[in-house]
């Protein structure tokens, strides 16, 4: 098998027609042994029934059925732990990237023999929010993490096999699928790629916020040393600030009053202790999720055809 395609599918059903005929054909201006492996991600509309459709007819189609809705990255390591070409292009069939883009990768990667070529936005797309939003999200992550990751990247990306063996060894619970593809390492060479958003995005504000601590602790352990380093502020800042106060008793025989201080104080203190102990807690609770080594996504079908098996 020369090249696997890999894609998921939620909510995917207005798409995956138009998805198979493009993605098909931009495949055969490489090679014509390829496969389609479509992750049905536990989607709620009929995305399965056209797949099946579509692979009643081509031999060429595989189907990965997951058991319900895992999320989006892990239907995507599971996807890629089935592809089973020699090349693998990871592309989304909401058709925001463009197909034909595989064969710009594919050209790039016998140019520098790269292991990856991945697509970056030249200008990221959307509204004022996400633009910015997405902007200060890839500006704090590598500010924090010891595993940068390139700013404006897309999911489309064309792999070798052997990367891409060695990403799905990666048996994370909790995953940021952008940070795995960094620190897997290699070769990786980036490509301008348009990207064409498709009504209201699904990563709202808070699903944002999520994403970025789920990030954050997956890959750094920053904010548990930033504690570390803020109680020491705290305790010289309150050691000089209780010796300024008994030397002024002491010397000119006067106390600092004022109630309000002291309660705002309070409440300063109890707040950074609560925020403290909540990042600590995140942390606690991804080592509760990883320790009990529960699989990332429950297969109930995989469809296939018998004779391709070897």
């Amino acid at each position: 098998m020369k090249l696997s395609i890999v894609t998921t599918m939620y909510r995917s059903a207005p798409y995956l027609l138009e998805f198979y005929g493009r993605v098909g054909a931009a495949a055969k201006t490489i090679t014509d042994d390829y496969e389609i492996v479509f992750v049905n991600d536990g989607s709620p509309d009929d995305s399965l029934e056209i797949a099946l459709k579509l692979y009643r007819q081509d031999a060429r189609i595989r189907i990965v059925d997951l058991s319900r809705n895992f999320g989006h990255h892990k239907a995507i390591m599971t996807g890629l732990a089935h592809a089973r070409g020699d090349l693998v292009f990871l592309l989304d069939c909401d058709l925001e990237e463009d197909p034909e883009v595989l064969e710009r990768f594919s050209e790039t990667m016998m140019a520098t023999g790269a292991d990856v070529v991945y697509g970056v936005q030249g200008k990221r797309a959307g509204g004022f929010f996400t633009r910015y939003s997405g902007g200060l999200f890839y500006s704090l992550f590598n500010l924090l993490s010891s595993h940068p990751v390139p700013r404006n990247v897309l999911t489309a990306r064309l792999m070798t096999k052997r990367y891409v063996a060695n990403l799905v060894q990666h048996r994370d619970r909790e995953l940021f699928l952008l940070g795995l593809l960094a620190i897997t390492g290699f070769e990786q060479v980036p490509v301008i790629c348009p990207k064409h958003p498709k009504g209201t995005s699904v990563y709202t504000l808070p699903r944002k916020i999520a994403l970025f601590v789920n990030a954050i602790t997956s890959f750094s352990n920053t904010p548990l040393v930033a504690i570390f380093y803020l109680g020491c502020a705290i305790s010289v800042v309150s050691t000089i600030a209780a010796a300024y106060l008994v030397a002024r008793w002491l010397f000119q025989g006067l106390l600092l009053a004022g109630w309000a201080s002291l309660i705002v104080s309070v409440w300063l203190m109890g707040g950074m202790t609560i925020l403290c102990l909540g990042i600590i807690g995140i942390y606690l609770s991804k080592v509760f999720i990883e320790t009990k080594e529960r699989p990332y996504t429950v297969i109930r079908q995989i469809y296939y055809r018998q004779q391709e098996e070897r």
